[in-house]
């Protein structure tokens, strides 16, 4: 089923368990489905919501099944604090019995747009390289300029149609050199979720979700699955400013 859901928590709480009951669900019926459950981990505030809502139910989850990956990466050492690896590694996954062969990482020593390449054939080492490869769930932030994954605003990279994995040496959010999903990726996954809380996220939800005649549609709003669940995860803060018949 296709379209998009628009779920508010009622509570910090609601918003950790219903994250979590997302994730449950889509990795049981991917590893019915294919035997495997590939997610795709943002930067940010995401890696805290997901082990705030997992660590208590680690019985309920087969980890051997998952395959990790990064939605997009920082081009730096795998060790430095910008790194989004390390981030969700410090967070989660070194607490949750998930070995090294099942993350999928950057490599920082080849050249950029090589290592692009290269995490490219390892997205397709797991989910075949007969066309486009279908994540289970991408877990999605935005931010404050409504971009998404390392796909900004006014970018060439939003037109990208061939590539896979993408480099960018122009990032306008330090630091500079990254490696991204492209949008046909993204749109492939059979679930895309942003995660979006607080009241900073106000006005940019409300542009991207709701936004008035003539505006540009943002890179976030340029996500939208073509056969696949689009979800955005708000609290009361980050949708003070929608239409409630938009929820």
């Amino acid at each position: 089923m296709s379209g998009r859901h628009v779920h508010v928590a009622s509570s910090e709480q609601d918003l950790i368990d219903t994250v979590a009951e997302l994730i449950l669900t889509e990795s049981k019926k991917a590893k019915s489905d294919h035997g495997y459950f590939s997610i795709g981990f943002s930067g940010g505030s995401i890696v805290k919501i997901v082990s705030a809502g997992l660590m208590s139910r680690q019985g309920d989850v087969d980890w051997a099944s998952w395959r990790v990956f990064f939605c997009d990466e920082r081009y730096v050492p795998l060790d430095n604090a910008d790194s989004n690896s390390k981030a969700v590694k410090d967070g989660f996954l070194s607490k949750v019995p998930i070995t090294a062969e099942q993350i999928f990482d950057l490599n920082p020593e080849l050249e950029l747009s090589a290592a692009a390449t290269d995490y490219s054939q390892k997205v397709q080492s797991v989910h075949g390289s007969e066309g486009l490869p279908r994540f289970d769930l991408l877990l999605l932030g935005m931010g404050p300029d409504g971009h998404t994954c390392s796909l900004f605003p006014g970018h060439a990279l939003l037109s990208e149609k061939e590539l896979l994995v993408a480099s960018i040496s122009d990032s306008p959010k330090p630091p500079p050199q990254r490696i991204t999903l492209t949008l046909p990726v993204v749109n492939n996954a059979s679930v895309a979720a942003f995660i979006a809380a607080g009241a900073g996220k106000a006005g940019m939800v409300k542009r991207v979700l709701e936004p008035a005649a003539g505006e540009d549609v943002l890179p976030a709003g340029l996500v939208q699955p073509t056969n696949g669940r689009l979800i955005w995860y708000l609290d009361a803060g980050s949708a003070a400013n929608l239409q409630s018949a938009h929820l």
